[in-house]
């Protein structure tokens, strides 16, 4: 199977995978030809991995409606901040990587806490897919909680919007942990 098949497979899993108390991307308008909608900007199937929690809740995905479905992703927020000087560390850009998250479904409202189990069936529905034999690099406790769970090898790194440290300090633990894998 090529990778782009294998990354079709991952669309069409993620399009089937549902839980009740969460709306999927059709639901929220966001259905689209990728697994994750940062993807439009940051989905190279063969650039370094990147796995983070989840992609946005859906109140925050209704507001900034415009913008997400021109470039995917927020660049203001922190989250964004550190992926963009992670890049500028490692020379690279959007276009060079690949970010998704563990969990394929909105967040019923900001900072939710996803069940492990939630997250973990969402990983085995869709998440496997992308690993297309890379190693990721798990970007917070809750992705490389999920990973470990499954046996994926990776290299654990802080979230992007963790509250310790700089933005500059997490760009540069990220970036070392890209470096590694």
């Amino acid at each position: 199977m090529t990778l782009a098949q294998t990354y079709q497979r991952a669309v069409a899993a993620r399009r089937a995978f549902a839980l009740p108390g969460y709306p999927t991307l059709a639901q929220a308008g966001f259905d689209g030809d990728y697994v994750s909608p940062i993807q439009m900007t940051s989905g190279n199937l063969t650039g370094p991995l990147l796995m983070s929690k989840d992609w946005l809740d859906a109140p925050s995905a209704e507001r900034h409606r415009d913008q997400l479905q021109a470039t995917g992703y927020l660049p203001t927020n922190p989250f964004n901040q550190v992926i963009d000087r992670v890049l500028g560390l490692l020379g690279l850009t959007r276009a060079d990587i690949y970010i998704t998250p563990i969990f394929h479904l909105l967040t019923p409202r900001r900072s939710s806490t996803i069940p492990v189990a939630h997250a973990r069936a969402s990983f085995d529905a869709v998440g496997r897919f992308e690993l297309m034999g890379r190693r990721p690099v798990a970007l917070g406790t809750d992705s490389a909680r999920v990973l470990r769970h499954f046996g994926v090898h990776h290299v654990p790194a802080p979230h992007p919007s963790a509250r310790i440290g700089s933005y500059d300090a997490r760009a540069a633990q990220i970036a070392a942990a890209v470096r590694a894998v």
